[in-house]
C-alpha cells in the first residue's frame, strides 16, 4: 500500500493540475490527509460510492497521462543517473592517490557535485 501511495503522490505531483478541482480535492483528502471514504463523503456531502468512483476515475486518468507523457518515468530515470554521477565523483574524491596533483580535476568534480545536488533538490 505504501508503494501505491508514493506512486500516486508522484503521479499527482506531475499531472494533478489536469484533473478537475473536485478530483483534486478528493485525491488530496484520500492520499494526503489519509481520510477514509466515509470521512470524505461526509465532508463533501456526497455518497461513499461517489467518492470511491471519483478516486478510481482520477487514478485511471493519472495512469493514462503517465502512459502517454512518461514524465514520472523520465524524472525517476534522470534522478537515478544523477545519483550515479554523484557516486562516481565521491569514489574519485575518496581515492586521493589517483588525483594528487590534479587541483583542476578536483574543482571540476566539485562543480559536477554542486550541479547534481541542485538537480536532485528541484
Amino acid at each position: 500500500m505504501f508503494e501505491k501511495i508514493v506512486q500516486m503522490s508522484l503521479l499527482y505531483d506531475f499531472y494533478g493540475q489536469l484533473l478537475t478541482k473536485k478530483q483534486q480535492q478528493v485525491l488530496e483528502l484520500y492520499y494526503n490527509d489519509d481520510l477514509s471514504l466515509g470521512e470524505i463523503s461526509e465532508q463533501l456531502g456526497v455518497s461513499r460510492q461517489a467518492v470511491y468512483d471519483t478516486i478510481k476515475r482520477s487514478e485511471k486518468l493519472l495512469f493514462e497521462y503517465e502512459e502517454k507523457l512518461r514524465l514520472v518515468h523520465k524524472f525517476i530515470t534522470t534522478k537515478k543517473q544523477i545519483e550515479k554521477i554523484l557516486n562516481i565523483v565521491e569514489d574519485i574524491e575518496s581515492n586521493k592517490d589517483l588525483i594528487k596533483d590534479m587541483d583542476h580535476l578536483l574543482e571540476e568534480l566539485e562543480k559536477i557535485k554542486r550541479i547534481s545536488y541542485d538537480l536532485l533538490e528541484k
